[in-house]
């Protein structure tokens, strides 16, 4: 049988989910974050969700949120058998979930009960997972504590950036969604699997602030942050003042008794900073106002002193 289906997703993680909801032309509304200003002319600029909906001829819906009566008479005015939620934004209160004949279902980038919560992808390389996923989960009012309906799970691999995993996730979120789209079609119930208490993590929101280093935490953990945060807010730190972000680095295995911070060696393999414990070796770092280059490139625009 046909759905009619509500899509709301906001970035470009979710582009790939809002072209299987649409592709048998079942979606009668997409919902999506009102426009932001972004650039650096700082000019309204839609949602790539936003986008991807007008470029499939699709309406857009931009509430500020549900808390009004017009904005959830117009959402039930769909009259909508299923609303898929992937990444959206916005918390949805309980006549949102209810307002669908089958409910809300979310497309979210863990394996949950692990890593509920705003920054999954960046949490679970952070914390050094070897395995991921997602999960098709249906929602409740809890934050990410819905039975989970159907999962696809990946390997992290050593050297996992979040720029990596976002794009591999987000395409096995539109895989699981794919999925679930074609038993709800067929009628199907789901086994649907409550999650267990055992194993819940909560993965908070990226501040900015995470992204300054502090050497004097241990270097897998700092080489781990450096890959959680590349796209953003990019892990940086400053060499003998003037402050570097850093794109790309490895942490080394050797003992040191210089103090955390100490520039140890500088030269085309890299930048070897000591750590708490063991070594960071920098491999691509970013200069203000320049582009992200190798330290073979920076090494040659800038000379470091060695303590």
């Amino acid at each position: 049988m046909a759905l009619k289906l509500i899509f709301a997703g906001t970035p470009e993680f979710a582009v790939p989910s809002l072209r299987i909801a649409a592709e048998r032309g079942e979606v009668v509304a997409v919902y999506t974050q009102p426009d932001r200003p972004a650039g650096r002319g700082r000019s309204a600029t839609a949602s790539p969700v936003k986008q991807k909906a007008l470029d499939l001829g699709l309406p857009v819906y931009q509430p500020i949120n549900f808390k009004s009566e017009e904005a959830l008479q117009i959402l039930k005015s769909h009259q909508a058998d299923l609303m898929i939620v992937v990444a959206y934004g916005l918390i949805l209160p309980e006549p949102v979930l209810s307002a669908q004949t089958l409910g809300c279902w979310n497309v979210h980038a863990s394996l949950l009960p692990r890593w509920r919560g705003a920054a999954p992808i960046q949490r679970a390389i952070e914390a050094g997972d070897k395995r991921t996923g997602v999960c098709l989960m249906q929602m409740e009012k809890g934050l990410d504590t819905g039975p989970v309906l159907l999962q696809l799970s990946t390997n992290i691999s050593a050297d996992e950036t979040s720029a990596t995993l976002h794009d591999r996730l987000s395409h096995l979120g539109a895989e699981v969604l794919s999925d679930g789209l074609k038993l709800a079609r067929l009628g199907m119930k789901f086994d649907a699997e409550p999650q267990s208490e055992v194993g819940v993590t909560y993965a908070k929101k990226i501040d900015k602030t995470e992204a300054v280093i502090d050497w004097q935490r241990d270097a897998q953990l700092i080489e781990r942050r450096v890959r959680a945060f590349n796209p953003w807010p990019i892990a940086e730190t400053q060499l003998q003042d003037e402050r570097v972000r850093i794109h790309q680095a490895i942490s080394l295995e050797a003992d040191t008794d210089k103090v955390p911070g100490t520039i140890l060696a500088a030269n085309k393999e890299g930048i070897d900073i000591a750590c708490e414990q063991g070594i960071l070796r920098l491999l691509q770092v970013q200069r203000d106002g320049s582009r992200a280059m190798s330290v073979a490139d920076y090494l040659n625009a800038r000379a470091l002193n060695l303590e």
